[in-house]
């Protein structure tokens, strides 16, 4: 499976983004796909995920309220809408699927992801 994510900018705070993961390949082997942010200097943090067939969601506590994840499976893509963007929330932002479905605490860890794409970068200014 093969994974491109775009959409990243420069936003001010309080304003909005919206990232696209688009997947190609052997899609049908991806059963969840998950969106990571990693900000210089700190580690790879999980942002949210989403089951590709349900369409089940899992959010971080830290962007609870203000992300959305969504996907559209004729279209192989998965989104995530960012409204009132603060400035913690700079950082490289990537996506990864899972060939198998995950208990909510494995869907948030990185590891247990078997494809990344690359990341796009989210600046938000102050």
């Amino acid at each position: 499976v093969q994974l491109q994510a775009s959409g990243g900018g420069l936003v001010q705070a309080g304003g909005s983004l919206r990232l696209s993961c688009a997947a190609s390949g052997r899609t049908s082997s991806s059963y969840v796909l998950g969106w990571f942010r990693q900000a210089p200097g700190k580690e790879r943090e999980f942002v949210t995920a989403i089951e590709r067939s349900s369409g089940r969601t899992y959010y971080s506590d830290s962007v609870k309220g203000r992300f959305t994840v969504s996907r559209d499976n004729a279209k192989n893509t998965v989104y995530l809408q960012m409204n009132y963007l603060k400035p913690e929330d700079t950082a490289v932002y990537s996506c990864a699927t899972r060939i198998s479905y995950c208990l909510s605490y494995e869907c948030h860890a990185g590891n247990s992801y078997n494809y990344w794409g690359q990341g796009t970068q989210v600046t938000v200014s102050s």
